[in-house]
């Protein structure tokens, strides 16, 4: 039996408890739709070079995700990504003017994000922008009748503006693809706790992203183990993706690492099920409603993605808002199906949009 001091804790040490060159809040991503970084596992969860095509489909539309000869950009390679559009958001929060060349110090970046500043960490930060212009995203969009076939890498180029003597980069230029540029000028992202930095395994990076994701505000959110293996990309089999989660959710109980959510598999009559459950802490106010308001159970996660699909383009969970906000104006019957009626609404809503009705 392992004593408390050899216990090891599933967080990463604090190592830049002060950050004098980072503070604004740090924001997570929605490339357009939020198909590709949420809904759909494009980053690897792998360590080693993962090199595997992904292909989602869904009423005759469809996307795919490319790996280069590096392999699929993966969960820690989204630093970079993350780092870059939180810059863009402060600047777009203040009114400065920002655009789709971000250039910054590489110290910043591995500061804010939690990483070490050595050499080696240098030589890591340079091999995941490789991976990032190197991954390949195809999808189809259809509109008007019309299909456009679309491809482009998570960002579109990065260069290092200067490296030091010995070799270290100091400044690097990131553009940014035009589907990342777009979700950041919607404002389609989400606020991240910093101790997703902290996370040590990719799969509880992973988790935390859907979680934040698909619970929010809401007080917990469940999805089943198969699907949640799906959504996170792994590779693994069922069996060995129940004892991951297993892991995760064995430590959560011990240390509550997992940031703003809890973390637990559901039971009924003492038995575990394959059912995931993920509770809000409070650390994000749940939504809470009042007695006369009508009150709608929350979505099923593949909804959001049917939804993106029926109203490309638009921020999804401002639609629900709106959609939740209309019934309970209206005075009208909570649906029978919620999903069913929720994309009825974004159909019409992106129909209207489309008119100029």
């Amino acid at each position: 039996m392992s004593t408390l001091a050899e216990f090891r804790s599933p967080l990463l040490p604090e190592r830049h408890p002060t950050l004098d060159l980072f503070v604004v809040d740090v924001f997570d991503a929605t490339p357009k739709g939020d198909v590709a970084s949420m809904e759909h596992p494009i980053f690897s969860l792998s360590t080693k070079p993962d090199h595997r095509v992904r292909r989602y489909e869904h009423s005759g539309k469809f996307i795919e995700i490319k790996p280069s000869s590096d392999g699929l950009a993966t969960v820690h390679d989204r630093d970079v990504l993350i780092y870059c559009i939180s810059h863009l958001m402060s600047a777009i929060n203040d009114g400065k003017p920002y655009s789709q060349v971000i250039r910054f110090k590489a110290h910043d970046l591995l500061k804010a994000t939690n990483r070490e500043t050595t050499g080696q960490a240098y030589a890591a930060l340079k091999a995941a922008m490789e991976r990032l212009s190197g991954t390949r995203i195809s999808t189809n969009i259809v509109t008007g009748g019309k299909e456009e076939f679309e491809t482009f890498g998570i960002i579109e180029r990065a260069k290092i503006v200067r490296e030091t003597r010995d070799g270290r980069m100091q400044e690097v230029e990131v553009k940014l693809s035009d589907w990342v540029f777009s979700a950041i000028k919607s404002k389609e992202v989400l606020t991240l706790h910093r101790d997703y930095f902290r996370l040590r395994k990719p799969i509880e990076r992973r988790m935390y992203e859907l979680a934040r994701k698909h619970c929010g505000h809401q007080s917990e959110w469940r999805i089943s183990l198969d699907l949640l293996r799906k959504k996170c990309g792994s590779g693994s089999t069922l069996k060995e993706f129940r004892r991951l989660v297993g892991k995760v959710i064995h430590d959560d109980q011990l240390t509550s690492h997992m940031p703003d959510y809890r973390v637990r598999f559901a039971e009924e009559n003492g038995v575990r099920r394959d059912i995931v459950i993920f509770e809000n802490r409070g650390t994000i106010p749940s939504l809470t409603a009042p007695e006369s308001e009508v009150i709608i159970p929350p979505l099923n996660p593949d909804t959001y993605h049917a939804a993106r699909l029926d109203a490309p383009g638009w921020d999804i969970y401002e639609l629900e808002r709106e959609w939740r906000s209309w019934l309970s104006m209206s005075g009208a019957e909570p649906p029978r199906n919620a999903d069913a009626a929720f994309l009825g609404f974004c159909r019409k809503w992106a129909a209207r949009r489309q008119t100029g009705k």
